[in-house]
């Protein structure tokens, strides 16, 4: 953990920063975005309602050294938290590099010495929005040596071969190493644009590469916000108020300097807090505090479920075509005979993130400077926010990401780094604080609960010729994004990801409203992906029924004629194909089918289920789960399946499982007694194919999590002739 000097950048042509001051001798390349690219990706997000904010500094985004040892330092702001990312990006990184995948050194970029990234690692994004510019700046850097090598063999460059991190002309080599050694003077970029290897010519990307974080992971040397650890360090805690929407009002020492251990006791406006020799010994000292808070009405659930309550009239439209939305008993005309509008309603609770390791941060802050150890996906943020709270510049503060014990968009903000920085200030050494499970329940944020009014007309033919999704959610992106930014949007994208119609249908119309709750809500795995993706493919599987059409096929028939739905064909057919759709289930079982897209990756499910015991008792259990996913072109199979399974587990368990409820202004869990999730026990058998399409990347960590809770339901009614509109899904 000790600090290291800063790289000084100098700017060059094209985006690139070449580092020098480090090593001595070596090579270091960085590369930014540029604010007219930035503006063009940041446009497109929005359109696809995926977000992928990156700095606009003239700091590198991506850090890439070479050592005299011939190894390959790999910094990267993009934060590892089991998703694989790390093993991805170095293998595009090695690709186009010519290096050896065996003197790869992946590292967690700190704030001070390496890439500063504002999009941090969220939305399925990571390896998408990084895939081009990293395989540019990979060959640039491969070029660079290659000149300077051919320099030092007396050979032509155009002679020269890379290869495991040597370049070879006839009987002569010499590694990178070998040439950053050699080298004397300023490093000059290529005049030429690099060119870029051909996907014919990959040897990595598309092969199962062992994940580089896992050694460290095995013999336990990984470093996450809850193991940070410095000499003479302290423990903190701190008050937190009793009940949803409680302001503290005023503290006292109360009997807390009286708890063994105590070193510090610091009560500031707004805030009250310990430093202790333990952690124990910290939280109950801070429950020893005399601390009065001005609480509101005790919010119970139905306060909540009335907030919800779709009010056409102040409906945002995200999505219009053709006639608009549809009313009850009133389809549109397009010229054909119809059948009546059908109409369903769905709902999906308050969730928990559930993430293995709770809030946790490590802040040594100093009278001119704060250095502060945090799971964070978002360490750009951190940053930001510990400087205001401390009174600082943001350069005076460095942020050193761990490695995060589960991300789930619940690692965005700096929860316990800012009041584990405040202590440290206060005590003037090292603090710790790490949340209970209690505190995270309590005082994290949810998933917001959402509510659905889906409305369809069919033809006389079995076609759609109208389909309506009204929507209305508690915040999520607008709960970190300016609110200026939220306000011009017209809506929370957050809240409607996976809400818009993907079918090729006449007449679509999406409307979206935002509900204030009392309740902390913002990212989840996924967004709004899960629930909006179980109101709309639930509700076109009515549809199919009501045509009295096989599921599969009504899909098939409202896929457009392009290059989206012919993607949305193979996958469905894989999947269906894969699960034997259209042969009989197993006795006691049925199979229903969803669909999504999301960060431009097509999935498509089965779900095989049975319904066990009886009345009260009645249980699903999901016994075969199958997967296909058109995510691009595929860079580590064996990280595509592992990101697909992660997802379908996730998903399933929020189906079935999951839900936060309150009463009398708390939610109902302090832990996971009381808010269970799947165990290993009630996991299926989890098969995923693979579709590859194309040259380029697309999301995977999130977009499975998409149909899962729609292809449970829509096998349960299958089986039953029940449908269940609202999760978690219970007879």
């Amino acid at each position: 953990m000790s600090a290291q000097p800063k790289r000084k950048w100098r700017m060059s042509r094209r985006g690139f920063l070449i580092g020098t001051g480090v090593l001595g001798a070596g090579l270091a390349l960085g590369y930014t975005i540029g604010l007219p690219k930035a503006r063009l990706q940041m446009a497109a997000m929005f359109d696809s309602g995926v977000v992928r904010l990156a700095s606009l500094a003239i700091e590198p985004t991506q850090w890439i050294e070479i050592t005299p040892a011939n190894k390959v330092i790999f910094h990267l702001s993009k934060i590892e938290m089991g998703q694989g990312v790390h093993t991805a990006l170095a293998q595009v990184l090695a690709e186009e590099l010519e290096a050896d995948w065996g003197n790869i050194e992946v590292r967690h970029a700190d704030t001070a010495r390496g890439p500063v990234d504002a999009m941090g690692t969220t939305g399925s994004t990571t390896v998408s929005s990084n895939y081009a510019s990293l395989r540019e700046i990979a060959a640039t850097m491969r070029e660079m040596l290659r000149a300077e090598a051919a320099k030092l063999l007396n050979v032509p460059a155009a002679g020269l071969i890379a290869q495991n991190s040597m370049f070879v002309a006839g009987a002569n080599k010499i590694s990178y190493g070998e040439v950053v050694k050699a080298h004397s003077g300023k490093w000059e970029l290529p005049k030429d644009k690099p060119t870029l290897k051909p996907v014919s010519e990959f040897k990595l990307i598309g092969t199962s590469a062992q994940r580089v974080d896992l050694p460290a992971k095995i013999v336990g040397n990984t470093v996450y916000g809850l193991d940070a650890r410095l000499p003479g360090m302290l423990y903190g805690a701190v008050a937190t108020p009793p009940t949803l929407g409680a302001t503290f009002r005023r503290a006292s020492i109360g009997d807390a300097g009286d708890q063994p251990g105590v070193r510090k006791v610091l009560i500031e406006s707004n805030f009250a807090g310990v430093v202790a020799e333990s952690r124990q010994q910290a939280q109950a000292a801070v429950n020893a505090l005399s601390v009065v808070w001005d609480e509101l009405k005790p919010w119970q659930q139905s306060d909540v479920d009335a907030l919800l309550e779709i009010r056409e009239r102040d409906l945002v439209a995200i999505q219009q075509e053709g006639t608009g939305a549809l009313r009850p008993n009133t389809p549109p005309t397009s010229g054909g005979e119809t059948r009546g509008v059908i109409e369903a309603r769905y709902s999906s609770p308050f969730a928990a993130h559930g993430q293995l390791e709770p809030q946790a941060a490590l802040a040594d802050v100093q009278p001119d400077k704060a250095r502060v150890w945090v799971s964070t996906q978002m360490p750009a943020l951190a940053r930001s926010e510990i400087a205001k709270a401390l009174g600082m510049k943001d350069e005076q503060v460095e942020i050193m990401p761990t490695f995060i014990g589960g991300g789930f968009g619940r690692k965005y903000g700096a929860d316990v780094a800012i009041p584990a920085a405040k202590l440290s200030r206060a005590m003037g050494k090292p603090v710790h604080i790490g949340w209970t499970r209690s505190e995270e329940f309590q005082h994290g944020y949810l998933r917001p609960p959402t509510r659905h009014i889906l409305r369809g007309a069919l033809t006389a033919d079995g076609r759609i010729d109208g389909l309506t999704h009204l929507q209305s959610s508690g915040e999520v992106a607008g709960a970190f994004l300016p609110a200026a930014l939220i306000s011009a949007m017209g809506s929370d994208f957050g809240a409607w990801r996976g809400g818009r119609i993907h079918y090729e249908i006449a007449n679509r119309y999406v409307g979206v409203q935002f509900a204030k709750l009392p309740v902390r809500t913002s990212w989840w795995r996924g967004l709004g992906l899960l629930a909006n993706t179980f109101a709309i493919e639930s509700f076109i599987d009515e549809l199919a029924h009501a045509a009295k059409a096989d599921p599969l096929a009504f899909r098939l028939k409202h896929l457009g004629n392009n290059e989206r739905g012919e993607r949305f064909r193979k996958v469905l057919n894989a999947v269906a194909a894969k699960a034997n759709w259209g042969s009989p289930a197993p006795a006691g079982r049925a199979r229903g089918l969803a669909c999504c897209i999301d960060g431009n990756a097509v999935v498509a499910q089965v779900a095989e289920v049975s319904v066990e015991g009886t009345g009260a008792a009645k249980k699903i259990r999901v016994h075969r789960f199958f997967s296909a996913i058109d995510a691009g072109l595929v860079i580590n199979p064996d990280g595509v399946k592992a990101q697909t399974e992660g997802a379908i587990v996730m998903g399933i368990s929020s189906a079935l499982i999951e839900q936060v409820t309150l009463k009398d202004g708390r939610v109902n869990a302090n832990n996971f007694d009381a808010y269970p999730l799947l165990t290993m026990r009630d996991t299926p058998t989890i098969e995923t194919v693979i579709v590859p399409s194309g040259d380029q990347p697309f999301g995977v960590g999130e977009p499975p999590l998409g149909p899962v809770a729609a292809a449970i339901a829509n096998a349960v009614f299958s089986l039953t002739g029940q449908r269940l509109r609202n999760l978690p899904l219970a007879l």
